[in-house]
């Protein structure tokens, strides 16, 4: 039988990634009732870490115990990947010994060579290239609040990357237009920009293209590994803070996302990210029920 990945949006057909959401509010639904549902029983995730995390880590273990299933925790201290372990020969053997691995890496190629040596599903928790995880999360909770996106327009404001990479296939697979508002050499990558070019627009200015959106979405200017860039961004993306009167460019019942962490007063204002508008705590909590959808899709097929 062919293993099943989610490496990207794209890996799942619209239908398929429509099915999740919609067994990610019963799965929700279900919590929030008490009442426990336990199908991976006896069930293991394996889960990679090169890069720190607390929601990824957080959300994948407390999911899988939620659904009567263990998580592994394994860093590169921990690993012979620490040791310079080629990945194919760690994913040969991880893979023979649990039924799932979630990674959560720098390099999309590491991820890639992982997915085609394993025997078992494997996770992409955040690649630099893609963030489908939290992709998945932004659905649910933009159609919890609003219904379909379908048709609506999203704004993304700042850097062009995973997760404005992951928004582009996001417009493809929910068929919803997608303003980008980056400064010039911050795009996103060309390649996966060609893809989504029907859904996609790229506007300078961030106030236009927040003009009458249905979401706006943000990101830390600098990411992991980006640290040493700090000053350069913080010049380059001066004028991208998502602030009230970005906001007020929007609908009046616009909502407001970010994948946390935030770093108020950088890309977002404080007072954007605690308003009534913001819905970053139910974005954060859906990360649970998107991903308990998504193993309980992959484990049990």
């Amino acid at each position: 039988m062919m293993v099943r990945h989610f490496l990207s949006l794209m890996d799942l057909s619209s239908k398929e990634l429509h099915h999740l959401i919609d067994r990610a509010i019963e799965l929700k639904a279900v919590r929030e009732r008490g009442e426990q549902f336990q199908p991976l029983i006896g069930k293991t995730l394996g889960m990679i870490f090169d890069k720190s995390s607390t929601r990824t880590r957080v959300s994948f273990e407390a999911g899988m115990n939620r659904l009567g299933g263990n998580a592994i925790f394994l860093s590169p201290r921990d690993t012979q990947l620490g040791r310079g372990e080629p990945i194919e020969d760690t994913a040969r053997v991880v893979s023979r010994m649990v039924d799932a691995i979630m990674i959560r890496t720098f390099k999309e190629e590491t991820l890639h060579s992982f997915a085609e040596n394993s025997r078992v599903p494997v996770i992409n928790g955040l690649t630099d290239l893609y963030h489908p995880c939290q992709l998945l999360a932004d659905m649910l909770t933009y159609i919890e609040h609003r219904g379909s996106i379908a048709g609506k327009t999203v704004t993304w404001i700042g850097d062009g990357n995973n997760m404005c990479h992951s928004y582009i296939n996001a417009a493809i697979q929910f068929d919803f237009k997608l303003h980008i508002a980056c400064p010039e050499d911050y795009d996103p990558d060309p390649k996966v920009l060609e893809r989504g070019v029907k859904q996609t627009t790229i506007i300078r200015d961030p106030m236009r293209a927040a003009k009458d959106s249905d979401l706006i979405v943000t990101d830390v200017w600098a990411s992991m590994g980006q640290e040493e860039e700090q000053t350069a961004r913080e010049a380059a993306f001066a004028d991208y803070q998502v602030n009230r009167a970005l906001m007020q460019q929007a609908k009046s019942d616009a909502l407001f996302m970010h994948c946390l962490p935030a770093h108020r007063g950088e890309e977002v204002s404080a007072d954007v990210l605690d308003s009534e508008q913001s819905v970053v705590w139910d974005e954060a909590e859906n990360r649970l029920h998107a991903q308990n959808a998504l193993l309980e899709f992959l484990l049990m097929e």
